[in-house]
């Protein structure tokens, strides 16, 4: 089963096109030719009805990529479907070269590599994962990068599921998108309700309204063509115009425009998740020391160091006229300054447990990264700053704690817990905090 299948069955949706046909991708061939059951006068099945001609078109577009038969010219084809295709035989060809070099290099002795500092600790960085896509670790750029070949890859087999979660993936605006979502879905509620009146078959595409609701998203393209829409140039008033045309023998299959209409709705974009890139450190006395990149920024480090010499300025001038709309406006340039935050959480034995957290999420994910990391999950505990404070308002962002860029936080378990364990076993619970996995990965803090 396909990645993007098992995406979709975690939705609760069954989606299935095999009665009914897969429309037409991007890359096959347009040729009337049915996969399922035998033809007339083989043998076979003899109760089976004939196929649809939707079913026909489905037989042949997996004919087409079995065979991979030579496409004639007029043929529709989708730049970045044929990209991630030279893609994938560029990357085939590499995997190939490097199977060949690993088995040479096992016949000679080991290369020596030399370093020109310890590649450990280098300065933090930040990093995503996506597990249905990948399971390598990237920064986000790349692992975007990642996730849009991996749809793209994917419109052969699943051009309906791959080209929906394109049009959720690849487009910024959600605001714009719910537009462009409605208006897929209004092109195909007409059609299934009336499904041989031929105007709502075509669809011009240098209309202002298809052009500034849809055909300006990315991913919308496949969508449409993937529900069997074919490209056509038409008389249009004193002219021709090009339309996208759906053909009558299409529009009749409304069970499958309308599974088409439920995956469009259903679909939600595949988003990068953050890496907590955890890490373990021995104790150290430099763990408040932190070498972050920009990434945790949303502006240089210079900028920062112009803003708050002219803050400082600025202060001394007002001395304690400040108003309220001036300290508010202060606060909100502080909470959109950063991106993510480095947290070091210090155990009682002065383990150090490291992790990256977006700056604008809440403490509870960082009571729950903990949980995540230590053997007794269930008991309470409390975190606080290196000044004392404890930090119990677990639904406040970080940034709103004051704990972006980075910060160092003490863990200690509750007392009162600790106080009824000490008297029901005559000692308090020691040993190892954190997991045998997580300690094995302990290292030394460089300074």
């Amino acid at each position: 089963m396909s990645a993007i299948k098992r995406f979709f069955q975690k939705k609760k949706l069954d989606v299935k096109f095999k009665k009914a046909g897969a429309g037409h991708t991007l890359t096959e061939e347009r040729r009337v030719q049915s996969s399922h059951g035998p033809r007339p006068g083989t043998s076979g099945h003899a109760h089976k009805p004939a196929p649809t001609g939707a079913s026909k078109t489905a037989g042949e577009a997996a004919l087409a990529r079995m065979t991979q038969q030579q496409r004639p010219a007029s043929v529709q084809t989708s730049s970045r479907a044929i990209k991630a295709q030279v893609r994938r035989e560029l990357e085939s060809e590499k995997s190939a070269q490097d199977k060949a070099a690993a088995a040479k290099a096992a016949t000679q002795g080991p290369n020596e590599v030399y370093h020109e500092s310890a590649p450990v600790l280098s300065k933090t960085g930040v990093f995503y994962k996506c597990p249905m896509v990948t399971q390598h670790i990237l920064p986000k750029q790349d692992m975007e990068g990642c996730i849009e070949e991996f749809l793209l890859t994917q419109l052969a087999e699943e051009p309906e599921m791959a080209s929906a979660l394109m049009i959720l993936t690849f487009n910024k605006h959600p605001e714009k998108v719910k537009v462009c979502i409605e208006t897929l879905c209004k092109y195909l509620d007409n059609i299934i309700s009336n499904p041989e009146e031929e105007k709502f078959r075509k669809i011009r595409i240098s209309n202002k309204a298809f052009q500034e609701r849809v055909a300006c998203f990315k991913g919308t393209e496949e969508f449409i063509q993937a529900a069997g829409f074919e490209q056509k140039i038409l008389p249009f008033q004193d002219g021709e115009q090009e339309f996208y045309v759906l053909s009558e023998e299409h529009a009749q299959d409304t069970e499958r425009l309308s599974t088409l209409k439920e995956i469009l709705i259903a679909s939600e974009p595949i988003k990068p998740e953050l890496d907590r890139g955890i890490k373990v450190f021995h104790p150290s006395v430099g763990a408040s020391k932190f070498d972050l990149s920009e990434e945790f920024y949303n502006i240089t480090n210079e900028e920062i160091k112009r803003e708050q010499q002219a803050r400082a300025e600025t202060t001394e001038k007002l001395g304690m006229l400040r108003t309220k709309a001036m300290r508010e406006r202060d606060e909100q340039r502080e909470l959109r300054r950063y991106r993510y935050t480095l947290l070091r959480i210090r155990f009682p034995d002065g383990v150090i447990l490291q992790g990256t957290f977006r700056a604008h999420e809440k403490l509870s994910s960082v009571f729950k990264f903990i949980r995540e990391n230590i053997v007794n999950e269930w008991m309470p505990f409390v975190l606080s700053t290196g000044t004392g404070q404890k930090l119990t308002e677990e639904e406040c962002s970080l940034v709103e704690l004051g704990l972006a860029p980075a910060a160092v936080l003490n863990f200690a378990w509750d007392q009162t817990i600790m106080a009824e364990i000490t008297a029901q076993q005559g000692s308090s619970q020691r040993g190892e905090v954190l997991k045998p996995e997580i300690v094995n990965q302990i290292q030394s803090l460089s300074l």
